[in-house]
C-alpha cells in the first residue's frame, strides 16, 4: 500500500521498497500474495473479537478485489505492514496510522493472525521494532494505541515495552485501555538497558 502524498514523514516513505528487521520479524510493505492470510485472518471471530472488529462476511473474489485496489491507491497518514518471521512466513499484520506530523504522534496497532506465533516474543518484537524505526527514523515523539480491557496478554506486551496507560475509552459497546510511549521515556529506557 502506498503512503498518501500528504503523508509525508521522514522514514516512512523510504520503506515503500525497504523493510525493517526486528530480533524475530520482519516487517514490510503489504504485497498481493498477503490477501488469502489477511482474508483468513479478518474471517476469524476470535482475531476479529481480539481486534474489536466484525467478522469480515464478504466472498472472497470481492475480497480480492477491493484488495488489489487498496494496494494501489494512496494511503492519507496510514502505513500498513505485514510481519514475517525471519524465514519470510507472513505470520500478521501491523499499521502505523493516525500519522500527525504536526503533533509528531501516531498510533500503532498490530495482529498476530497465525495462533502458532502467539505467546512467544513475537508480539513484543513486532513493537519493539515499530518502536524504534518510529523514534530513530522519523520526527514522531509520541506513539500511542488502544487495546481492549478484557486483552490482559496484550496490556503485559505494551507495557513490557515501555507503553503507560493513560486513559480508558467506551467506543461501540467496547472499552479500551489507551496507552502510550513518548519519545523522551523511550530514550530513557534505552539508557537503563545499556547500563
Amino acid at each position: 500500500m502506498r503512503l498518501g502524498k500528504s503523508c509525508t514523514l521522514a522514514g516512512f516513505k523510504p520503506l515503500r521498497s525497504a523493510v525493517i528487521t526486528g530480533s524475530k520479524v520482519r516487517l514490510r510493505e503489504k504485497k498481493l500474495s498477503d490477501v488469502r492470510n489477511d482474508y483468513r485472518w479478518q474471517s476469524d471471530p476470535e482475531l476479529a473479537r481480539l481486534d474489536a472488529a466484525p467478522v469480515l462476511i464478504m466472498s472472497f473474489s470481492l475480497y480480492l478485489l477491493d484488495y488489489a485496489t487498496s494496494l494501489h491507491q494512496s494511503q492519507y497518514n496510514r502505513f500498513p505492514l505485514s510481519v514475517e518471521n525471519l524465514d519470510g512466513r507472513h505470520i500478521g499484520n501491523c499499521t502505523f496510522y493516525d500519522i500527525d506530523e504536526k503533533k509528531g504522534e501516531a498510533q500503532l496497532g498490530i495482529m498476530i493472525g497465525n495462533r502458532d506465533y502467539w505467546d512467544r516474543g513475537y508480539g513484543a518484537d513486532i513493537i519493539n521494532t515499530m518502536v524504534d524505526h518510529a523514534f530513530r527514523s522519523t520526527k514522531l515523539r509520541r506513539l500511542y494505541l488502544k487495546t481492549l480491557d478484557s486483552n490482559a496478554r496484550a496490556q503485559k506486551c505494551f507495557s513490557n515495552c515501555g507503553f503507560e496507560a493513560y486513559g480508558h475509552l467506551h467506543r461501540n459497546s467496547y472499552d479500551f485501555t489507551l496507552m502510550e510511549l513518548r519519545l523522551e521515556d523511550w530514550e530513557k529506557q534505552r539508557q537503563n538497558n545499556s547500563a
